[in-house]
């Protein structure tokens, strides 16, 4: 929801607990809120032209759409979350090569599970669970396939990972026919660019600044991480220079005293609302 609201695709509803919903956007006629679970389904059967669930779902529900792209973004981190299979700490077990049939492993993601073990070779006795996954080992199952991001759960109910199924970040996908309606896919082009943008523009600020001479502007801008150049700028009466460019903003921290050491005055650090290539 934060993300459609900086890219200007406000979600509106008339409460937190209302499923169907609207964007005040030509481009859209209707909004569904549903889980990701179930999202990849409907997109593929044409119920809808696009849908944001996760890679991890798609692969799950096995369903026939077309990736838009991802939104990379997670819960804690930016990093994707990963399908995972977990097993007791004091476990002799160190790879999924080492597990023999017949054990029994429990998962939110059976169908994912399942492909995994029989590609392994391994005739696994798959167990749907319906949450506290990790809670279950070792005394209802022997292994774990759960869904992590910092491992930090697992890590505390004292599983360790041996494996990766799948990674998985938020994705948006779309309904194959719709996506060969040129005027369709046109528009979902164009929200795609509003969403990146606005994603991209969270982990980047802009930088103005005023050096006094040309020593201390080479020294700026040797300092200075930019998308393409700065912009640089004479100021009126030879005063010296404006500078301005996009940087990292998990860098600002590091770069703006530097850049005062190297002679730039008159700092700013000013948020971005979308950047788009």
């Amino acid at each position: 929801m934060e993300l459609f609201d900086a890219a200007d695709l406000s979600v509106r509803r008339s409460s937190s607990v209302q499923y169907s919903a609207s964007i005040n956007d030509p481009r859209v006629d209707e909004v569904r809120i549903l889980r990701p679970q179930e999202i990849p389904i409907y997109v593929a059967e044409g119920l809808f032209d696009v849908g944001i669930t996760g890679r991890d779902w798609v692969e799950e529900t096995n369903s026939d759409v077309v990736s838009l792209g991802e939104l990379k973004y997670s819960k804690a981190t930016s990093d994707p979350v990963r399908l995972v299979v977990a097993v007791p700490n004091d476990s002799p077990i160190q790879s999924v090569e080492d597990l023999s049939d017949g054990v029994r492993v429990s998962s939110e993601y059976p169908e994912l599970t399942k492909r995994f073990f029989a590609k392994k070779g391994i005739d696994a006795d798959v167990r749907l669970s319906y949450g506290a996954t990790e809670a279950k080992v070792p005394d209802i199952v022997d292994v774990a396939v759960d869904l992590t991001e910092t491992g930090r759960a697992l890590r505390a109910a004292g599983l360790r990972i041996v494996d990766t199924i799948i990674s998985s970040y938020t994705e948006v996908v779309a309904n194959r026919e719709s996506y060969a309606d040129l005027d369709k896919q046109h528009a979902m082009n164009q929200l795609m660019i509003l969403l990146q943008g606005a994603l991209e523009a969270r982990t980047q600020v802009l930088v103005k600044l005023n050096v006094s001479d040309g020593v201390s502007l080479d020294k700026v801008i040797g300092l200075l991480p930019s998308m393409k150049a700065p912009t640089v700028n004479e100021l009126h009466g030879g005063a010296g220079f404006a500078v301005e460019t996009v940087v990292p903003k998990a860098r600002i921290n590091i770069l703006i005293p530097d850049l005062k050491d190297a002679g730039a005055s008159d700092i700013i650090e000013l948020p971005l609302a979308k950047i788009v290539h």
